[in-house]
């Protein structure tokens, strides 16, 4: 295994982690980057992207295909989460020997190219007090999902010995959502600068929105889905709920009364949810999403990354109670039809995306994009305030874009990758500990040894 410095391994100084809301895809402290220069060029706090150049350090290797990274503050490790159904401890000596967690025997069997398993998880922000981690996984059919569905859409809180090695997890079911295909899963769950947990749901997989488990909704031009409906079920949609609701300073035990929370459910609901006393799932926060796959805060600001269906992959800045247009639309592009409308029947607006880019055009094609962060770090000041991110199928390439609100969609630039270790032909997705990023990357499929976790440094 490789080592690494472990000072820098665990992030930037103990300011910047007091500063930084724990978690995998927490709150970001947004900062004044102030003039950076490089190679002679840049502004005031919007540093050009021209020419910009990252190295990477290997910190870990060794997963099958690592599709998050959890940074809880206050603890000695992080954690790399393992889609087919592991969590590896991860210290400055690289990944342990032995599982963190093995919840392998709840998760369906994944194998070969498979959007199910272990997808995503998030550490409370006062996890090394009270232990409590959130993940999201695909469970074989539960009681409530249909015989002819795919799987169930878990959300659980696993309540462990911070400090242990061997933390003997206990569970508890948060959310159960039938799933009516494989495809389409999101996973993202991150706790926003406002404490509340978001998490991402796709569409119910299929193509188009349409078929096995897909309604009708208000648009007749093509048929289905669930990302334009939020009363017949959450599929196609942004949740954020309270885990704290009726707890005391954000604590409980495994006997605490689930009824003491929002309509008998095991967590709250923020009163300032858009649907609530409305028609629809008082949980969600926004809707119209295909396949939100990874989902990140740069202080209030959430960035929601939405792959596409085959010809557009875009990026939202996600506000709530907006509608993002699927599948209405593709990106900011009619889908299925010559012609579409820029608002629902009942006047509710289809919000643009702020980064978009085609599967065959100039910039970074591929097929599916995977969401990162705003680069908030010290290492690679060329990428200070811009949006970073990756496609799966761009071979290993890494791409930014500078939040700018004259022009949208942001224009995007090639990062130039340089150095060794080489990235790997799939990133799968980022992680942030303080304000440093990381790239989680494989050579394809869920299985094998190939996947690692890299750090962005300076070239």
């Amino acid at each position: 295994m490789l080592s690494v410095d472990r000072r820098r391994f665990l992030g930037a100084s103990a300011a910047a982690l007091a500063g930084a809301l724990s978690g995998c895809g927490g709150e970001s402290a947004q900062t004044d980057t102030g003039t950076t220069d490089v190679d002679g060029t840049g502004t005031a706090g919007t540093p050009s992207l021209d020419d910009a150049r990252v190295g990477l350090e290997r910190v870990a290797e060794g997963f099958a295909a690592p599709v998050d990274l959890c940074a809880p503050a206050g603890v000695d490790r992080r954690f790399v989460v393992d889609q087919p159904g592991v969590v590896w401890s991860v210290t400055g000596e690289g990944r342990a020997e032995k599982p963190y967690l093995d919840l392998r025997d709840r998760v369906v069997e994944v194998s070969g190219y498979s959007e199910r398993g272990l997808l995503g998880m998030a550490a409370h922000p006062d996890f090394a007090e009270n232990g409590r981690l959130f993940v999201r996984y695909s469970a074989p059919n539960r009681e409530g999902t249909p015989s002819n569905y795919s799987h169930t859409f878990v959300l659980s809180e696993l309540t462990v010995d911070p400090g242990a090695d061997d933390p003997s997890p206990e569970e508890r079911t948060l959310l159960e959502i039938p799933e009516p295909q494989p495809n389409h899963n999101a996973g993202s769950v991150v706790f926003g600068p406002d404490g509340y947990l978001y998490v991402g749901v796709g569409d119910g997989g299929g193509s188009e929105d349409r078929g096995t488990g897909h309604v009708e909704d208000w648009y007749d031009a093509v048929p289905g889905g669930n990302g334009q409906d939020v009363t017949a079920n959450r599929l196609g949609s942004v949740l954020r709920i309270d885990v704290d609701e009726g707890t005391s300073s954000g604590s409980r035990t495994q006997s605490d009364d689930v009824d003491s929370r929002t309509d008998g459910k095991p967590y709250g609901i923020p009163e300032d949810n858009p649907l609530v006393g409305r028609e629809g799932f008082d949980e969600q926060y926004a809707w119209g999403f295909r396949n939100p796959w990874r989902v990140s805060f740069d202080g209030e600001d959430l960035y929601v990354a939405d792959v596409g269906e085959s010809a557009y992959e875009e990026v939202n800045r996600v506000t709530a109670g907006g509608n993002y247009g699927w599948n209405v639309r593709e990106g900011a592009h009619c889908f299925g039809a010559d012609s579409c409308p820029a608002e629902t029947a009942d006047g509710e607006a289809l919000v643009d995306p702020v980064i978009e880019y085609s599967h065959s055009g100039d910039g970074p094609s591929g097929a599916a994009v995977i969401g990162g962060y705003v680069y908030r770090g010290d290492e690679v000041p060329a990428l200070s305030g811009a949006y970073v991110f990756a496609d799966w199928q761009a071979d290993g390439r890494l791409f930014a874009a500078t939040p700018d609100s004259s022009e949208t969609p942001w224009p995007i630039s090639e990062v130039s990758v340089v150095g060794s270790p080489s990235l790997g032909s799939n990133v799968l997705a980022f992680g942030r500990d303080g304000e440093e990023v990381y790239v989680l990357a494989n050579e394809g499929g869920v299985s094998g040894s190939s996947g690692t976790l890299s750090r962005l440094v300076a070239p």
